[in-house]
């Protein structure tokens, strides 16, 4: 800056011209020692004239290129050509926190209108599918909007899933609808003890088909609800097909389900199918349905709520991860035992590369072999028929007394029955109580 400061106190006469024999030339200063006096000094060049710069995005580096691109909206015009605007404010504070979502103390008292477009951008972003970050951002929205975030849940032959983003799923609260259909979860599985936590008190539809269930996992899974009555006292829809080693003691652990509505028990180890179906109806009114009930054609159950593209996102990136890869020596010889010879798992276990079929779920069962069962609705169409008969004979009134008091005696008694099987804890179930 100095140096043209300095240039412009020498004063530039500018081209001098000569007439000489005639002519009129320009005298060449170069050739005295005037020039170095009186012609004003160029400024020094760093490129040639003609030189072009053009400004072009680091590639590799991608958060470098979102942070120069997130301001402007890209558009081309019918001509080809390519113009940009400048986002509005909202647009650039929404993407700002969207980034930063993790560290947001809480979401408590926002705006729900405003939180869905923040989940929404930080979706786009995939922030929920980065390691820890994401687990910590999905915590807040949960905790603040519950079943906005997700109400219905379908996991069905997504155990892989399941696997790497256990947390995740377990953040999630007031479901009403569970899809675990197909994930091989035993009766140890981690999500298996969650499901009688309170947080998940609100599920009304749980569906555990083909997950190697035996009566321990049943008994584990009802133990809340016989005793403290509490964890899935509103459960509505079971559905426990598919899992052979739940035999008539396991069933017996469902009568504490005193809402259920609707029960599939098809494929189970069951020896005495009469039996079974007596006390299904004597202890909570639940009759067997000769044709196949539609509650239990996995249709229902979907993934509903803001959170309902992050499942797709969280199978994506697993597959993904999962890749097969070239192996050989002992873990190539480990990997065909376990696509030879599959077996429940739990979280801990090493995780298969692709998903498995289900097998005994995929198998036609016809319907004659279906265990299903529903709870009658008692139509209430006696109400004109007893004032009609109270009207006429005051004998009949009694008649009609006895008739309803006798099976109100029955039901108490089989009430206090069923109470007194229910308060009668073995060592067993004590023993699980504690661990909670």
């Amino acid at each position: 800056m100095s140096y043209y400061l300095n240039s412009e106190n020498h004063l530039d006469p500018g081209p001098i011209y000569v007439r000489e024999n005639g002519r009129l030339h320009m005298v060449n200063l170069a050739l005295d020692g005037v020039r170095s006096s009186l012609q004003k000094p160029r400024p020094f060049r760093l490129f040639p004239k003609g030189f072009s710069v053009e400004l072009c995005m680091n590639r590799e580096d991608d958060t470098a290129q979102k942070e120069k691109t997130d301001h402007f909206i890209f558009t081309y015009t019918r001509e080809g050509n390519l113009r940009y605007s400048a986002k509005s404010l909202f647009s650039l504070v929404l993407g700002f926190i969207s980034d930063n979502v993790d560290h947001i103390d809480s979401l408590i008292g926002f705006p729900e209108q405003i939180a869905e477009k923040l989940f929404s951008a930080a979706e786009a972003r995939q922030k929920f599918t980065e390691p820890g970050a994401g687990l910590r951002a999905l915590q807040k929205f949960t905790e603040a909007y519950g079943s906005l975030v997700l109400c219905s849940l379908c996991l069905r032959n997504r155990y892989l899933v399941i696997s790497e983003k256990l947390e995740e799923i377990k953040s999630f609260r007031e479901l009403t609808c569970l899809d675990l259909s197909c994930c091989k979860l035993g009766d140890e599985h981690e999500l298996l003890e969650h499901l009688t936590n309170e947080a998940l008190s609100s599920v009304t539809q749980l569906h555990l088909k083909d997950n190697c269930l035996s009566d321990a996992g049943v008994r584990k899974m009802t133990a809340p609800v016989r005793v403290m009555k509490r964890g899935l006292e509103n459960l509505t829809l079971l559905d426990l097909s598919c899992n052979p080693e739940i035999t008539d003691a396991g069933i017996g652990y469902l009568f504490s389900f005193r809402k259920l509505n609707c029960l599939d028990i098809s494929g189970t180890g069951l020896k005495d199918i009469k039996a079974v179906k007596h006390k299904l109806q004597t202890h909570i009114g639940l009759v067997h349905s000769k044709v196949p009930l539609k509650e239990f054609d996995h249709s229902n159950c979907k993934t509903e709520g803001w959170a309902d593209q992050i499942v797709l996102q969280w199978e994506r990136v697993t597959l993904e991860a999962m890749k097969p890869r070239e192996t050989s020596g002992p873990r190539k010889a480990a990997q065909h035992f376990c696509k030879k010879f599959p077996f429940p798992w739990n979280g801990k276990r090493a995780r298969t590369e692709a998903p498995v079929k289900c097998p005994l779920a995929d198998t036609h069962i016809n319907s004659s072999e279906k265990l299903q069962f529903y709870k009658e609705k008692t139509p209430d169409c006696l109400g004109p028929l007893l004032k009609r008969e109270a009207v006429s004979s005051p004998e009949s009134k009694k008649s009609i007394k006895r008739a309803f008091e006798e099976p109100e005696k029955e039901q108490s008694n089989s009430s206090q029955s069923s109470k007194q099987k229910c308060v009668c804890l073995t060592v067993e179930d004590w023993d699980l109580l504690n661990s909670y």
